[in-house]
């Protein structure tokens, strides 16, 4: 029963440290348009790549949706759907090709692992042609193109006219973007910044971390269009690259001939200036009207389950095998030492985002089927298990050699002065290393704000739960 009790108390107090990583993996979960889920097999590069997706029945398509308008989110009869130009590209494709379209929503800078691991079939995502985009990949014909321009607040459209106007200033850009690429090449006197979520870069814009954000015309024109106090104008800059294009494994010329022919149909009928478009704008106007913070009650209720299901899980086994590397590391078994230290060290040393995101497109790439939510729980147990091995480890050694003396010259056997002895005290040091709590503080954004509110409460009430056992464990001992 005691045993018990100590590990319910380490999957408690562990909860904070899980929750901050766990947010981000839950934000970027992928979804589809469709009713029906879509597994997704592995995608080799050739010419009968169309009639596997025909097998299949299903078209996976990589997006960031939060680009309007060409790929964002918006609310009708209460469900979240993706909606944009490019989203209406995308099912037209689909549609040619006689497939149902499902969307995977990620980060832009993920897009091009994701088609290369055969995460994806296509990018259909306001990506740019460049020559080093060729290299690793086959682009369609164009189907878009456009200038670069600044969204700057209105406030400030006297001061900031050109280019030159940002030196020594901030400007925002999208990770992975030409805009990005541009700024750091055509703007060297200017401070790049990137993120990965243009949305983000919208809100620092909005609360003055940044002077502009660098973007593609028509999104810089409908956040003008939709924010009276954002100001869009073009930047000027040279165009590096090509039209907006659709992206594919490199070789795979079937999808690229079918995917040609849906772009020749689609720019012959001007669909996306006369029709799709107006659409996109028409959403985003009903968007701003109808959607509130509380209309995305679910966003926040998805969050927490899956901080709980990862948390309960990953503490279970980052225990295990926490333990398990504790007494490797402290083994006089030189190989299972060594090992130890490489496991413990690597992550240790590693951002834990990379070691999830390599979990997911890495491993991903051989298990094509592998979920997100199951990568996440993979690369926060293994994570966890190494800091919660150094934890065990230390409150072990702070043990005072004398006690296992004591023990041993009472006729204790090695195994009964470890478990009565050594790690009932051992615990007792460890709680308040596993206690830590994780937070950062957002000024003047809504949702954030929320976010903080809910973890507090998780973490407040876990955090008193933890006191109630400490007071417990010092009354028996």
């Amino acid at each position: 029963m005691k045993g018990f009790k100590h590990l319910l108390l380490l999957m408690v107090i562990a909860f904070p440290i899980l929750c901050t990583p766990i947010t981000a993996l839950a934000a970027n979960e992928s979804s589809s348009i469709s009713s029906s889920s879509a597994n997704n097999p592995s995608q080799v590069a050739s010419n009968d790549s169309v009639q596997k997706i025909k097998q299949k029945g299903t078209l996976v398509v990589g997006m960031s949706a939060g680009y309007p308008p060409y790929e964002f989110t918006t609310k009708e009869n209460g469900k979240t759907k993706y909606v944009g130009f490019e989203v209406s590209l995308a099912k037209q494709f689909a549609k040619d090709l006689g497939v149902k379209l499902v969307i995977k929503n990620m980060d832009f800078d993920s897009l091009l692992v994701a088609l290369e691991t055969g995460k994806i079939d296509a990018i259909i995502s306001g990506m740019n042609i460049t020559a080093e985009r060729k290299k690793s990949v086959d682009f369609s014909n164009t189907y878009y193109s456009g200038d670069s321009y600044f969204l700057i607040n209105k406030g400030d459209k006297d001061r900031l006219v050109n280019a030159k106007s940002f030196n020594g200033k901030n400007v925002g850009a999208q990770n992975g973007t030409l805009q990005a690429t541009l700024i750091s090449k055509e703007m060297p006197k200017a401070n790049g910044k990137g993120l990965a979520k243009l949305s983000s870069l919208v809100i620092g814009l909005q609360s003055h971390k940044y002077d502009g954000i660098l973007m593609d015309a028509a999104t810089a024109k409908a956040y003008a269009a939709n924010n009276s106090n954002l100001y869009a104008f073009n930047s000027k800059l040279p165009n590096t690259a090509g039209g907006i294009a659709m992206a594919f494994p490199k070789g795979d010329t079937s999808l690229v001939n079918a995917a040609n022919q849906t772009i020749k149909k689609v720019n012959k009928e001007q669909l996306i200036n006369k029709k799709w478009i107006p659409e996109a704008s028409q959403y985003m106007k009903s968007y701003k009207k109808q959607n509130t913070v509380l209309s995305y009650w679910r966003y926040f209720a998805k969050g927490i389950k899956y901080t709980l299901i990862i948390t309960v899980v990953s503490v279970i086994f980052g225990f295990l095998l926490g333990t398990l590397f504790a007494l490797m590391r402290l083994s006089k078994n030189k190989f299972l030492h060594s090992i130890a230290v490489c496991y413990i060290e690597f992550l240790r040393g590693t951002p834990m985002m990379v070691q999830i995101m390599f979990v997911y497109f890495g491993i991903g790439a051989i298990i094509q089927s592998l979920p997100a939510l199951l990568a996440g729980i993979i690369a926060v147990s293994l994570n966890s298990g190494a800091y919660v091995a150094e934890i065990i480890r230390s409150g072990i050694q702070s043990i005072p050699l004398g006690q296992t003396e004591a023990a041993r010259s009472l006729g204790m056997s090695k195994n009964e002065t470890f478990r009565y002895v050594i790690m009932p005290q051992a615990l007792k040091n460890i709680w308040p290393a596993l206690g830590l709590v994780q937070s950062a503080t957002y000024k003047g954004v809504l949702p954030l704000f929320i976010t903080m509110i809910i973890y507090f409460i998780l973490t407040f009430t876990l955090s008193r739960i933890l006191l109630y056992f400490e007071g417990r464990m010092e009354h028996a001992h």
